[in-house]
């Protein structure tokens, strides 16, 4: 069983930073493709960031340019490093874990959530 527990998130003005953590224990491996989801209310869960086991990346346009994801295999630890926040980034943000993802920002792909952090912009 593989489970995963985010922190980091918080209430922030608009153009400012935070920094999402998700922990990942259980059996995970370096097979895993990690990704960050976010929702509000009402809306669908959109794909954020992934990263896969060979490093590559991809990000949701809402966010290239300003969101890293980053992982620390020995912590088995994702990260996402959001900048120049904007109001329309607030939502819960989730952690997800899968394998064999073909399709990285695909809800659909991952097997594995967290329970959420909230992130809050206010402008």
């Amino acid at each position: 069983q593989v489970l995963l527990l985010e922190s980091g998130g918080g209430s922030v003005q608009t153009g400012g930073s935070l920094t999402l953590s998700c922990v990942a224990s259980g059996r995970i491996d370096n097979t895993y493709t990690m990704a960050w989801f976010r929702q509000i209310p009402g809306k669908e869960r959109e794909g954020v960031a992934a990263l896969a086991p060979d490093g590559t990346t991809n990000y949701g346009k809402s966010v290239k340019g300003r969101f890293t994801i980053a992982k620390d295999n020995a912590k088995k630890t994702l990260h996402l490093q959001m900048g120049r926040l904007e109001p329309d980034d607030s939502a819960m943000y989730y952690c997800a874990a899968g394998r064999y993802i073909a399709s990285m920002l695909d809800i659909f792909e991952y097997g594995v959530w967290g329970q959420g952090t909230q992130v809050t912009v206010s402008s």
